[in-house]
């Protein structure tokens, strides 16, 4: 947007522009880039003060403008005498949020890309990540970065995209109904990926039906002739089919059913092999195809393996859980050790009423699966033991947190061991992974 001026910025975005554009600083007459992170303000960037639930981010205009700010979009009640004594645009709304959003959907019509949007109970991020590797392979590509696929994060991803990006792959995440529609709006996909539906959310959502529906509200808001990609085997999306979208399925007897031989994928795993047909379905659709071995980089405790001295393998998995993930990483840890399996498993948070009988089935595949030793962390996860421990006679040693279960399995590994850890993100189980880290590195 450097060459937007700042009326076109305020048109764009649907805000008030209350400083003449004369008063902008030098340079370009567009800013370089959007933040909502007043301590991350670099010359020529747009900072948005967003209300928050303890402060609200329009106290940090006048730091954001001496900091060089190109301007800063924020309520009306900021726009006071030490701003408008800076130089740089002023832009206020009522909402700030909703000016965001719209300045996004704005870019995201100038660039011209096509953009395919990705939405799943587990596996939408590494589904990303393959998707955005596969196209970079004939087009020019940007994709969400870190966690940023929410109504403030997916946003701030499409106004990161350069001009003369192709084509945009948007990671969008939910915590409720009305969420994904919401996001949809604001990217109007031509591609919309479902990976999958499963037990996530059941605390505010409260049964399967209802995750699919509100999966289901990136179909309702495809535009009529855009492409919709969806599993072959679930059912609770048939409902949601549109007869004017055209519909490819992937998976087991789907549209796409086979990795091609010309394309050589970095993993074995069948859970991943399934996203990465639902990505090549998608590359599919904006006319690419990919081939060749593909060079994918995973987003951080998605499935990482960490070799350590010993030799100890690790699996760092442990940026979230649900049900569905905890069974393909159990899969994968079964299919690929060669050694002891050690599976360290948290709490898996949101599950609602049948919480305790997810995490007895959790630990009964664990057993089942052939885990050797089962490190629980969390008062839920302690529920996986009965059905562990169902198994035959295994090791299971239950520990209150991640600090504890570091410490602990510092002690268990030994050479040979494969060790998958994997919870939901408020049981904070990097811990884990960092401290055979540090103990390898001897520190």
């Amino acid at each position: 947007m450097r060459d937007w001026s700042p009326e076109r910025v305020a048109e764009a975005a649907g805000v008030h522009l209350a400083r003449p554009a004369t008063v902008a600083a030098h340079g370009p007459p567009g800013p370089a880039r959007v933040t909502i992170d007043s301590r991350d303000v670099r010359p020529g960037d747009l900072f948005v003060g967003l209300p928050g639930s303890n402060v609200d981010g329009g106290r940090y205009a006048a730091p954001a403008l001496a900091a060089g700010a190109w301007g800063v979009l924020v309520a009306p009640d900021y726009a006071r005498d030490d701003i408008r004594e800076q130089p740089g645009v002023l832009l206020t709304s009522e909402g700030p949020l909703a000016g965001l959003q719209a300045l996004a959907r704005s870019w995201r019509r100038a660039l011209g890309a096509q953009v395919i949007a990705i939405t799943g109970s587990t596996g939408k991020t590494s589904t990303k990540d393959l998707l955005a590797a596969m196209v970079a392979q004939q087009r020019r590509v940007a994709a969400t970065e870190q966690n940023l696929n929410t109504e403030i994060g997916l946003p701030l991803t499409i106004l990161a995209a350069p001009a003369g990006t192709e084509v945009l792959v948007l990671e969008m995440a939910m915590r409720g109904a009305g969420q994904i529609a919401e996001l949809t709006a604001i990217a109007e996909p031509d591609v919309g990926v479902i990976v999958n539906v499963g037990p996530v959310h059941l605390e505010l959502l409260g049964s399967l039906e209802a995750v699919a529906a509100a999966k289901a509200e990136l179909l309702a808001g495809l535009r009529p002739g855009a492409v919709a990609i969806l599993p072959a085997a679930e059912p609770l999306l048939d409902a949601h089919r549109r007869e004017d979208v055209r519909t490819v399925t992937f998976g087991p007897g789907g549209d796409v059913a086979e990795i091609p031989g010309e394309l050589e994928l970095p993993f074995t795993s069948l859970h991943m092999r399934l996203n990465a047909l639902a990505a090549l379905a998608a590359a599919r659709a904006v006319g690419v195809a990919p081939r060749g071995r593909l060079a994918v980089r995973l987003s951080a405790l998605r499935g990482q393996r960490i070799e350590l001295p010993g030799p100890v393998l690790v699996i760092d998995d442990c940026y979230n859980a649900n049900p569905m993930s905890m069974r393909a990483a159990l899969d994968d840890l079964a299919a690929s050790a060669t050694g002891r399996r050690v599976a360290v498993l948290g709490d898996m948070l949101e599950l609602g009423p049948g919480e305790a009988r997810f995490h007895a089935d959790v630990g009964a595949h664990a057993g089942a699966t052939g885990v050797d030793v089962l490190v629980t962390v969390g008062p839920l996860a302690a529920g996986m033991a009965a059905g562990f421990e169902a198994n035959g006679e295994r090791e299971h040693r239950a520990t209150a947190d991640a600090a504890a279960a570091a410490a602990l399995v510092e002690q268990l590994v030994t050479a040979g061991d494969t060790v998958l850890v994997k919870g939901s993100r408020g049981v904070g189980l990097e811990v884990v992974a960092q401290r055979l880290r540090a103990a390898a590195a001897g520190g």
